[in-house]
């Protein structure tokens, strides 16, 4: 939902990249709908009728999150009470998103970087791989290339995310946005509230329209 030129631009190279298969890196503020961008380039590419599972990489342990992405055997580590298929076989043939990226350690992004380059997945505690075909979508709110200045992100797992890279910029940038999103959003809710909204007044719109919206 969006009225402005920059939006417009940001969304022409979404369906660009939809149109490959090439891993796409999303970049922007919390709250700027990195997520909303992702599930859209996944509904407009070939893989649409496939899964679109999304993970949160900040915040975990090493072990979890490799768990979570690759899988486990039962008895690989401390908790791992069953095996796990992992989200790379789970969504093989769809997408996967890999949200806050800039969180995972150099360990997990060495994994990482070996699955994009050749496909194969080897679960925890596992001496068998599989080949599997997944769309990598990653999203952060802090810019990558600017970690990998500073040495706290892998330069070569960079351009290996960076097929497509997409910048959504934040709406204090694109004031053209705020009263189509206000439209739409009094529009939608009105409906999950039963009440019937005629519109905006003039005050509330000035407010919107004067917000810094960190």
């Amino acid at each position: 939902v969006f009225g402005s030129d920059k939006m417009a631009e940001v969304c022409n190279l979404a369906r660009k990249a939809a149109t490959t298969d090439l891993p796409v890196l999303i970049e922007g503020e919390t709250g700027t709908g990195k997520e909303l961008m992702a599930k859209a380039i996944h509904l407009f590419s070939d893989r649409s009728k496939e899964i679109f599972l999304a993970q949160n990489c900040g915040a975990m342990t090493d072990d979890l999150l490799l768990s979570e992405l690759f899988g486990h055997k039962r008895g690989s580590f401390t908790g791992a009470i069953s095996d796990r298929l992992g989200l790379f076989v789970a969504a093989d043939r769809g997408t996967v998103l890999l949200d806050e990226i800039a969180d995972i350690s150099p360990a997990v992004q060495v994994s990482l970087l070996r699955f994009l380059q050749n496909g194969e997945v080897k679960a925890i505690g596992s001496d068998r791989t599989k080949l599997t075909n997944v769309r990598i979508v990653a999203a952060s709110n802090r810019p990558l290339r600017q970690l990998v200045e500073e040495g706290r992100f892998r330069r070569d797992l960079y351009y290996r995310l960076k097929g497509f890279e997409i910048s959504i910029p934040p709406l204090r940038d694109r004031p053209e946005d705020i009263p189509v999103l206000t439209d739409y959003l009094v529009k939608k809710y009105s409906e999950v509230f039963s009440r019937k909204i005629p519109g905006v007044a003039s005050q509330a719109a000035q407010k919107l329209r004067s917000y810094a919206f960190p």
